[in-house]
């Protein structure tokens, strides 16, 4: 399963990068493999590694913000691995050609 997700706290100004960092800090010590752009963190694994990885990630926000926003979208597909770095390459060869 790849699941694409952001936290975003609410009620504590416009500038978030302080709070998102602590969030992705949780991701990249979990582990798994992630990668992380401007909009979302993706992370890769089995659905209760990943979910647990993405409720802790919130925690540490929720516990300097008053209020989170948690935007998820998940591929669930049981039989791939290495799905984060194999779909941006089925991409780039298309681009190639």
């Amino acid at each position: 399963m790849i699941l694409a997700f952001s936290v975003t706290p609410l009620g504590v100004g416009e500038d978030v990068g302080e709070y998102v960092a602590d969030a992705v800090r949780v991701v990249r010590e979990s582990g798994l493999p992630h990668r992380t752009d401007a909009m979302f963190t993706s992370v890769e694994g089995e659905w209760d590694d990943v979910m647990a990885v993405v409720k802790r990630a919130v925690a540490v926000v929720e516990a300097r913000a008053p209020r989170v926003s948690v935007v998820m979208k998940a591929d669930i597909r049981p039989s791939v691995t290495d799905g984060l770095t194999s779909k941006v390459e089925t991409v780039e060869r298309y681009l190639s050609s």
